[in-house]
């Protein structure tokens, strides 16, 4: 899963700047268009105003516009997009910015975290005008950041161990086969973190079920904890709580393949999609909500949110929102058996309280 997505040369998101949208192998809510950025803008104003409330601003103040001579410019704002691609999303977000809250857009620093360098090439370009709140673009996070951290659609592509409970005890899965086949061969687990992890959250898996471990989630989420002084992380992904995503429901595995917007998973016939076509096609499995936010708790953070993103945008609605087009985009974004109900919204904050922020006014509703 490593070489097939992230292959300097030969994988796939290395060899283009793009891979979503209609003309690429999957949708995701930035395909929809701006509106998707420009809600996150909303949420990410207030987060700022939270941020700098030494200042005495309110959230509203973010949203007028003073001349530079007349106001003092707050404390700045970090703004790290992990798995940028090509910067649509922060894009999207500062345009809203720039228009809705010159005050808010005038303190971001953004900093792009992006490992394949032709999407890298591609976001002066994408960004445009915006380029000038550019301050980082790279393979890895900032050192040290304030203010927050949003990873969409990341967690999810992260490279998953599979391992196989059988009657002798849990085997791992591995890519076998020669040079003109590759298959699946079941070995000795490659670390005792797989079935330390299983143990954590209280699993038993059964014999003949199979499921995906993604130990990198974890470390990346205590990575990120790390180097957050203070502010807000917001990970946008698909997947459940562990006691669902490790039960008979799901004893075949989520690890799926997409080419052309079409999935396939563990019940194709033959030699499994992951293994057909390697680099040309996007590689992915449910990510285990339950794991990354102890991960996050383990290294200081608080759990603020966990909501479905049908939930999450309805809270961050303007309320003159309503033009034909930004209608049918919604719909599009909070469609339940969509991109609203599949994706799962979980905030976390580190020094910052418990604020009630404006995307989570629907409280903690997962279906």
């Amino acid at each position: 899963m490593e070489l097939a997505l992230y292959h300097p040369e030969l994988g796939y998101y290395a060899r283009a700047d793009r891979r979503s949208g209609r003309a690429g192998d999957f949708f995701t809510s930035v395909d929809a268009g701006p509106l998707f950025g420009e809600l996150l803008e909303r949420q990410l104003s207030e987060m700022a105003a939270i941020l700098n409330s030494e200042f005495g601003i309110q959230n509203s103040e973010w949203h007028a516009r003073i001349p530079n001579s007349e106001f003092q410019i707050p404390n700045s704002f970090d703004l790290v997009e992990a798995g940028a691609g090509n910067g649509q999303l922060s894009a999207d977000i500062l345009r809203a910015a720039r228009h809705g809250a010159p005050v808010f857009y005038r303190t971001i620093r953004l900093h792009l975290v992006e490992p394949s360098a032709a999407a890298r090439e591609a976001q002066s370009a994408v960004l445009g005008s915006e380029a000038e709140r550019l301050i980082s673009s790279g393979p890895v996070l900032p050192e040290s950041f304030q203010g927050a951290l949003i990873a969409n659609e990341l967690i999810d592509a992260l490279p998953v161990h599979q391992v196989v409970m059988r009657e002798d005890g849990l085997r791992e899965v591995y890519v076998g086969g020669g040079r003109a086949r590759l298959a699946l061969v079941e070995g000795p687990p490659s670390t005792p973190a797989l079935a330390e992890y299983l143990n954590r959250i209280g699993i038993a898996l059964q014999p003949g079920w199979r499921v995906e471990i993604n130990l990198r989630a974890c470390e990346w989420m205590r990575e990120a904890a790390q180097r957050l002084r203070r502010g807000f992380i917001i990970v946008i992904d698909y997947g459940h709580e562990a006691l669902e995503l490790y039960s008979a429901s799901h004893s075949s595995g989520t690890l799926t393949a997409f080419h052309r917007h079409r999935s396939a998973g563990p019940e194709s016939p033959g030699l499994p999609s992951w293994l057909q076509f390697p680099g040309e096609q996007d590689i992915t499995a449910h990510v285990d909500f339950t794991s990354v936010r102890a991960a996050a708790e383990g290294e200081g953070l608080q759990a603020l949110g966990f909501l479905d993103q049908t939930y999450f945008l309805l809270g961050l609605l303007p309320p003159e929102f309503g033009n034909q087009q930004s209608i049918r985009n919604l719909k599009t974004l909070i469609l339940p058996g969509s991109l609203g109900s599949t994706h799962k919204v979980m905030i976390f904050g580190k020094g910052v309280g418990m604020p009630a922020l404006r995307g989570c006014s629907y409280k903690m509703r997962v279906t």
